[in-house]
């Protein structure tokens, strides 16, 4: 008799309506809705139970990334096992009979708090993790109260909570999207009942009248939210990025000397850019710390929101949020020059005028950071450039050259084990660079930063093929996140790499 008939015997007589196992995780047993977590079961275990029972023709499958389900007949009747294996998790979800075809189709998993949730693993372009899913198939929990949604985003190490009318809640987690199938479809009525209690009364106004609003959400003990209310044609939405609360360290993230350089600077522009979602905030973060953490000085943040919560260790740091405690950017940057700051970190250099006073604070004795939304160092230094009317380009370049210090670009890549690490571009501004933003020859900054290697800089496919090197990350993954993907493929071929633009293995 297999392993999993005593199992399954149990929950013939316990009236179990299914069975969730994950690899070294409580077994959940689900009676009437309910949820009754059982003991631990190792992988190995759980790989074990597996290769008894699943058919030969599926055997193979077992040690790839995917879903796949079979029938299964028991001494106790016929029974359905679902098996979906992603970014180092093993998920086998047993039901009666072939109640769980849909889930076990691949169309979605269904998760078990606190276990990890996988969904479609083995689409690597995310295109195929939101499909669509018959009503039915979906789960009735109802939302009691936001915060459940946000405590399980800690357990499941989501970075980002996504409520709309119209659908299940969903999660970004390693940077896939992932429905929580446990849960029933939200009208507008119950994503409107489950949001509006967390929303300072400011932000709901904002949002009755304007239609959208940003504001932060802190659960004691667990982590801050930055918390996003919008309209759309279905109804009210959401979408929450979670905040550790825990900044992580410099060390933790295996930053460049050439960006921990950058924080000993007593004047200057330095800017962290980068698409959203690629961890800018965290780099920021993990920097101010490092200053924290060795220098003597007063750090003014402003930020929409204040993210990350920094305590004083030997700097002084007074934390500002826009709307809440300052207007706009630009006021409290101007305020700023009169608070006696050493440091100013300027959460989003969003307009001309808050670009404008940012390089103005840099020229005048202090370090300013800030953030854009590039995919590129030498872009960022044009960008900058090209907020400013065409009579004035000439000067803001003579004030960019002198004040801009250095600019860090960054991407989030998927590493093969599911996880995600970051690539960067580096751009520091010795003369020889300074010259080239003086004369309008920012073409010539990629060669440039080849030329300056030595001095720490770094080009973003460098960085990415060190990653590939190391094995961290499939050259796949380096090739579409890459912006100059040519020149990625030609080192590549340099370094033994065998690839092309079709191959979508590890």
């Amino acid at each position: 008799m297999a392993q999993i008939d005593n199992l399954i015997g149990m929950m013939v007589q316990k009236k179990v309506d299914r069975a969730l196992l994950v690899n070294d995780k409580p077994m959940n047993l689900y009676v009437g809705g309910q949820s009754h977590p059982g003991s631990p079961i190792s992988g190995a275990q759980l790989q074990t139970v597996l290769q008894e029972v699943t058919p030969p023709h599926l055997r193979g499958q077992l040690s790839q990334d995917g879903g796949f389900h079979f029938p299964y007949q028991s001494a106790h009747g016929a029974f359905e096992i679902a098996v979906a294996r992603g970014g180092g998790t093993l998920q086998v979800t047993i039901s009666p009979g072939g109640t769980n075809g849909a889930a076990a189709n691949g169309a979605s998993f269904t998760p078990a708090p606190p276990a990890p949730v996988v969904a479609n693993p083995d689409d690597h372009f995310g295109s195929g993790i939101a499909r669509e899913v018959s009503t039915e198939a979906r789960g009735s929990k109802n939302i009691t109260h936001v915060d459940e949604l946000f405590r399980l985003m800690k357990q499941l190490d989501a970075s980002d909570l996504h409520l709309s009318a119209d659908e299940t809640p969903i999660m970004r987690i390693q940077g896939k999207i992932i429905r929580l199938d446990e849960y029933a479809v939200q009208s507008d009525e119950m994503v409107r009942a489950a949001l509006f209690p967390i929303a300072p009364e400011r932000n709901r106004e904002q949002f009755e009248a304007e239609g959208d609003t940003d504001f932060a959400y802190e659960i004691e003990g667990v982590a801050r939210f930055r918390c996003n209310f919008f309209m759309d044609r279905k109804g009210m939405g959401g979408v929450f990025r979670l905040i550790p609360s825990q900044v992580l360290t410099v060390e933790q993230l295996k930053l460049e000397k050439a960006i921990l350089d950058l924080c000993f600077l007593s004047k200057g522009l330095v800017v962290v850019t980068g698409p959203t979602g690629s961890g800018k905030s965290t780099t920021l973060a993990a920097m101010i710390d490092f200053i924290n953490k060795n220098r003597d000085d007063h750090i003014i943040t402003i930020e929409d929101p204040v993210e990350f919560v920094h305590q004083n260790i030997k700097c002084l740091i007074n934390q500002r949020e826009v709307h809440v405690h300052t207007e706009g950017f630009k006021r409290a940057l101007r305020a700023a020059l009169r608070e006696d700051p050493d440091i100013v970190l300027v959460g989003e250099m969003r307009d001309l005028e808050t670009i404008a006073i940012a390089i103005e604070t840099a020229e005048t004795g202090h370090l300013v950071f800030g953030t854009l939304h590039t995919t590129t160092a030498p872009s960022t230094v044009d960008r900058i450039i090209d907020q400013f009317p065409a009579d004035q380009q000439a000067q803001i370049r003579v004030m960019l050259s002198e004040s801009l210090k250095g600019v860090i670009a960054q991407t989030l890549l998927r590493t093969v084990d599911g996880k995600r690490v970051a690539a960067h571009e580096i751009l520091l501004v010795p003369s020889a660079v300074a010259n080239l933003i003086r004369e309008g020859k920012t073409f010539q900054l990629p060669s440039q930063m080849q030329v300056g290697k030595s001095l720490g800089m770094l080009t973003m496919n460098d960085s990415i093929m060190e990653h590939v090197k190391s094995g961290r990350v499939a050259p796949h993954e380096g090739y579409v996140k890459a912006v100059d993907k040519t020149s990625l493929l030609d080192s590549y071929a340099a370094n033994g790499i065998d690839y092309s633009p079709g191959d979508v293995g590890e």
